[in-house]
C-alpha cells in the first residue's frame, strides 16, 4: 500500500512537474520575438485564409517567434471566435497573446486620405488611385452616379461640386463608389438644413450656391477674404454683370485637355458655357469641389459694395467700388512684376 502510495505521489509530482513546463514554454513562446522593436506593422488576413496560414504568416513576419503558442491560446480560448479578413495594425513587440486579440477585434487599419479644398474630380480622383483605392475608369463611372445628390440638384451631370474635401479613413479595397458615397455623405452634413435654408433665403439654389462657391474657393486661399469675393461675385450677378472670374475660363480650357500655362488674352474669349468672361451670370456648375469656408462665404457675402478686385503686394487682394479705383490698383499689381 505503501508503495502504491508512493507510486502516486511520484507520478503527481512529475505531472505537475510537466504542467509547470508546458506553462513556462507557452508563456516563454508567447512573447515576442527577440529585437522585435515598438514599431507598427501592417498585416493582411486574406479572405479565407485560416487560422494556421494566419500563424505562419506571422512568424514568417517576424511578429510571433512560432505558431504552435498561437494556435494552442486560440483553440483553449477563442475557439468560436473568427479571425476577420482585413488589413491590421499590429505592435510589433506585441507577442501572441496581444495580437490575437487585436486580429480577433476585427478593428482593420484604415488608411488615411487628404483631399484638399479647391480640386477638381479629376484631381481628387488621382489622390485616391495614388493611394491604391480604385482605378481610372471605377472613378468615372461612380462619378456619374448622382442618385446620393439628387434631392439637392436633380439635373446634375455628375458629382462635381459635391466631393467634399477632408481627411478620409478607408480599409484596404475599398471601390470607386465607396469613396464618392463617403464624399457625398460628408458634404451633406456640411450642407445641412440650415444652409438649405439660408440657400432659399438668398433666392439660389444649391447647385448655384456650390458653383459660387468654387468661384470664391478658386479666388482665394484666404479664408478672410472670403466673404468679400463672394460680395462682389453677388453684387454683380444682382446688377448683371459678368462675373469676369479667371478661374472659370482655365476650367473650360481643361475641359478640352491639358492646359497648364497662364491665361493670354485671347482665352477669355474661348467659346464655353463656363467662360464668365464671355457669359453673364453663374457657369453651369461647380468648376472645382468647394470647403466649408467657401461654401459658407457663398451663403453669406460680406456686405459690401465692391465690384472688383485684383491681387495686392501682401499676397492677398485688393477690393474697389469703381473702375477708376481698380484700374489703379492693378497698375499697382502690375509694377510689382
Amino acid at each position: 500500500m505503501r508503495r502504491i502510495r508512493l507510486l502516486l505521489e511520484i507520478v503527481v509530482v512529475a505531472g505537475l512537474i510537466g504542467l509547470a513546463g508546458g506553462v513556462s514554454w507557452f508563456i516563454q513562446e508567447s512573447r515576442a520575438p527577440e529585437g522585435a522593436g515598438e514599431g507598427i506593422v501592417i498585416f493582411e488576413i486574406e479572405k479565407g485564409q485560416s487560422v494556421r496560414a494566419v500563424a505562419a504568416a506571422l512568424k514568417e513576419r517576424g511578429l510571433i517567434r512560432k505558431t504552435a503558442p498561437f494556435l494552442l491560446r486560440y483553440k483553449l480560448f477563442h475557439k468560436t471566435e473568427s479571425l476577420k479578413a482585413g488589413e491590421y495594425a499590429l505592435p510589433a513587440g506585441g507577442g501572441t497573446k496581444a495580437l490575437l486579440e487585436i486580429l480577433l477585434r476585427g478593428k482593420i487599419f484604415l488608411h488615411a486620405i487628404t483631399v484638399p479644398e479647391g480640386l477638381t474630380a479629376g484631381e481628387t480622383f488621382d489622390i485616391f488611385r495614388a493611394a491604391g483605392f480604385g482605378t481610372k475608369e471605377s472613378f468615372e463611372t461612380a462619378f456619374k452616379e448622382t442618385d446620393a445628390i439628387a434631392l439637392l440638384d436633380p439635373g446634375a451631370p455628375d458629382l462635381e461640386g459635391y466631393l467634399f474635401p477632408e481627411t478620409y479613413r478607408l480599409p484596404k479595397g475599398a471601390s470607386a463608389a465607396d469613396v464618392l458615397a463617403s464624399m457625398t455623405a460628408q458634404f451633406k452634413d456640411v450642407f445641412g438644413p440650415g444652409e438649405r435654408r439660408r440657400t432659399a433665403e438668398i433666392g439660389l439654389t444649391p447647385r448655384q450656391v456650390v458653383t459660387l462657391a468654387s468661384l470664391i474657393e478658386k479666388e482665394t486661399d484666404r479664408t478672410a477674404e472670403m466673404p468679400l469675393v463672394s460680395a462682389v461675385f453677388h453684387n454683380r450677378l444682382r446688377i448683371g454683370m459678368k462675373l469676369e472670374c479667371d478661374p472659370t475660363v482655365i476650367y473650360a480650357l481643361k475641359r478640352q485637355g491639358p492646359f497648364d500655362r497662364p491665361l493670354w488674352l485671347k482665352d477669355l474669349k474661348f467659346d464655353s458655357p463656363y467662360n464668365t468672361y464671355v457669359h453673364k451670370g453663374l457657369p453651369p456648375g461647380p468648376i472645382c469641389n468647394p470647403g466649408r469656408a467657401s461654401l459658407q462665404a457663398a451663403l453669406h457675402p460680406a456686405s459690401a459694395d465692391f465690384l472688383y478686385f485684383v491681387r495686392s503686394r501682401e499676397g492677398g487682394h485688393v477690393f474697389s467700388r469703381t473702375m477708376k479705383e481698380h484700374s489703379a490698383a492693378v497698375r499697382a499689381w502690375r509694377n510689382l512684376h
